[in-house]
């Protein structure tokens, strides 16, 4: 089975028409209280969640769209009680499924053979610390971090391919060494690394700052020369621009050919060269141009689409509207993938078309889900800032000003 980010998009999709991804929260209730969680999520079930047949509906929707990858999440999946079964619905639909379970006593040995048996395609496995201590703070519970462990060598004996999850942020930026060690030993084939947007239980606090940002994309750009494993970035999307400046200059000073999930596609993404091609697009994560709306969609267990389940801006209900219909035509959904309308120094970058920063954090942090990202350094070519400062100034005047000021 290839990594779930790197199973090619049939034809090449056009992120206008299809998603590359679609993320489905199958149920709020969950038995953690992680620090970060976007759900808030309770024990109990929402009583208004999708039913088994509104599921399915969903499902057909999603293999009608061609969606490459399916994500159940939550919440814990686990805890609603027809998730084999929509799985194996899924599965007999072409539908590619991923799951995300928490790690709770409901995560046994025989739940993940029954997943694997039911066609379940990725298990992803939240890891956020080389140490129970660095882990189990982080999950608010006690002894998760061993479960998790556990689960990760009970998907390995079903012969799952998982993808650990971390989220970084102050409390574990420095560990990442020791947790590709450790995740080099339990045989993963991906590390997502979500960099924190402080939204749910989320908090400013522990948000990194740009400088930090880009410390930590050296260190994931250094780690990933060497380990076995893919790494990708969420909620990160200028590590592209980092992982693509850093291949061409490596190419420039005749060191090789730079970095091996850049390389292929470097070349196309030099500011003023052409976009790539749809071969080009689909060969690696890395240029892959997914973000929040463009490419990616979320459906909340109550049938809420946004753009993702970090931007909370209502597009739609499924059970209104049909899937396709709020994916193509929502306003937010158009607006974020009008590179046109990305503000401040995001308008201007070289960068935006594989970048545009997270928009989500954007949006947390502003209430604009297009102004600039929050937590990036890089200075465009063509921006000035003190001009943006006096632009900005100027369409903030009211009518009577607008003379005055010219």
């Amino acid at each position: 089975m290839e990594p779930m980010h790197n199973i090619p998009a049939r034809g090449g999709l056009n992120f206008d028409e299809t998603p590359f991804l679609a993320i489905w929260e199958v149920t709020q209730s969950c038995d953690l209280a992680c620090k970060h969680c976007r759900a808030a999520a309770q024990p109990i079930a929402h009583p208004d969640e999708l039913t088994n047949a509104e599921g399915k509906a969903l499902i057909d929707q999603i293999a009608a769209m061609h969606v490459p990858i399916f994500v159940f999440t939550g919440g814990d999946p686990l805890k609603r009680k027809d998730v084999f079964e929509l799985i194996r619905y899924a599965a007999d639909k072409g539908v590619q499924v991923a799951l995300t379970p928490s790690a709770t006593p409901l995560l046994t040995r025989e739940a993940i053979f029954k997943l694997k048996e039911a066609g379940l395609v990725r298990l992803g496995i939240s890891l956020d610390g080389s140490t129970p201590e660095i882990h189990d703070a982080f999950r608010g519970l006690p002894g998760a971090w061993a479960r998790t462990i556990q689960a990760i060598e009970w998907a390995n004996e079903a012969g799952i391919p998982i993808q650990v999850h971390s989220t970084i942020s102050r409390h574990n930026a420095h560990d990442l060494d020791n947790l590709c060690a450790l995740f080099e030993k339990l045989a993963i084939v991906m590390w997502n690394v979500f960099f924190l947007v402080p939204v749910g239980r989320g908090q400013i606090a522990d948000l990194l700052s740009g400088e930090e940002f880009e410390q930590v994309f050296g260190k994931i750009y250094e780690l990933s020369h060497r380990v076995s494993f893919q790494i990708k970035t969420t909620e990160a999307m200028h590590y592209r621009r980092y992982l693509l400046q850093h291949n061409l200059e490596e190419r420039k000073m005749g060191h090789g050919s730079g970095h091996p999930h850049a390389a292929a596609a470097a070349h196309k993404y030099e500011p003023g060269a052409p976009t790539a091609d749809a071969k080009t697009r689909t060969a690696s994560w890395a240029t892959r141009r997914v973000n929040d709306g463009k490419g990616f969609m979320f459906i909340s267990h109550v049938g809420n689409v946004y753009p993702s389940g970090f931007l909370p801006i209502h597009a739609g209900n499924i059970r209104e509207t049909p899937l396709a219909e709020i994916y193509r035509e929502a306003p937010i959904f158009k607006s974020l993938r009008d590179t046109s309308k990305l503000e401040g120094k995001c308008g201007a970058c070289e960068y935006k078309e594989i970048c545009g920063g997270s928009r989500a954090r954007a949006y947390a942090l502003t209430g604009d889900p297009l102004a600039e990202e929050p937590c990036c350094i890089y200075q465009p070519r063509n921006w000035d800032p003190e001009l943006e400062q006096k632009a900005d100034a100027f369409r903030h005047l009211e009518p009577s000003q607008t003379l005055v000021a010219l």
